[in-house]
């Protein structure tokens, strides 16, 4: 047993040291470097610098209440939207299904580019569909990108229709997992298919669910593409920035490594404290 297992971690070691050089020495020397000057030459040991400053730092804490508002709204509308797109792909009456999965799955395979591109063109003041569409029913047009709640609505629109779909999918698969019979049992029983959806359905996919939730939170707490692309580095005003962009404003415009460092590991602490409050509340009980 011990000469297989001492073969098998020779053949694992190639491996495990491209993990060691690519993956854990960069998380450890960022976190040493969260405890550094970096804007001193040459760098300097300081433990209270960069977290002393992100305590009392007024664009962090609009950062993070920016992020949590997104965590809050989006994320809840999103999965909720998941689950009626699931159950509707699931639905034998419905003809064309693989085409139907493949369209709602499509924009995670789009790039985030050109997406964002297309959301600044129908988002348009002047010249935008959305805002015809809305002066074509009576209503005044939108100004998305000037004031801070249209913008912010922008960013949950466009994530939401970027990631919706492919939580659907995910969802889907736990769906079709469900076995037939407990639906045949309660169909017998004269259970209507609402209280179905409701006492069979959703308790035998809460740990699907949760897991999409899980993603959708990890997600937010690094979301980017979206407030840098579509509203212009977050703007107006740093009202959609988020904690990802001030991650890159200060790490990659500033070239404050060490402040940066400690934006990236107060978001990843943050990521594990809500997932493992979330886990707890919906754990199953004993």
């Amino acid at each position: 047993m011990r000469t297989q297992n001492a073969t098998a971690y020779r053949f694992l070691t190639p491996y495990l040291l491209i993990f060691a050089i690519f993956w854990i020495w960069p998380i450890i020397s960022s976190f040493l470097i969260s405890f550094q000057a970096t804007r001193t030459v040459p760098w300097r040991f300081a433990p209270t610098f960069n977290w002393g400053r992100l305590i009392g730092d007024p664009a962090f804490y609009n950062a993070l209440k920016n992020t949590l508002l997104i965590l809050v709204i989006q994320v809840p509308v999103m999965i909720s939207l998941a689950i009626v797109m699931a159950v509707l792909l699931n639905s034998p009456l419905l003809k064309a299904r693989g085409l139907y999965r493949f369209a709602f799955f499509a924009p995670v395979v789009v790039g985030e580019v050109a997406y964002s591109a297309v959301f600044r063109l129908m988002f348009s003041l002047d010249f935008g569909i959305v805002n015809k569409l809305l002066e074509s029913v009576g209503l005044a047009k939108i100004d998305w990108f000037s004031n801070v709640t249209p913008a912010m609505a922008l960013i949950m629109i466009a994530v939401t229709w970027r990631w919706a779909g492919y939580n659907a999918i995910i969802i889907l698969a736990g769906l079709q997992s469900i076995p037939e019979d407990v639906y045949e049992a309660a169909t017998l029983d004269r259970v209507s298919r609402v209280k179905q959806f409701f006492y069979i359905t959703l308790p035998l996919l809460k740990p699907v669910i949760v897991f999409c939730a899980v993603l959708s939170i990890i997600g937010t707490m690094q979301l980017f593409t979206e407030p840098f692309l579509i509203t212009e580095r977050g703007g107006p005003g740093g009202g959609t920035e988020t904690l990802g962009l001030l991650l890159y404003r200060q790490g990659f415009r500033s070239l404050n490594f060490g402040y940066a460092s400690a934006v990236a590991y107060t978001m990843a602490g943050l990521a594990i404290a809500i997932t493992l409050v979330q886990l707890w509340l919906t754990r199953e009980p004993k």
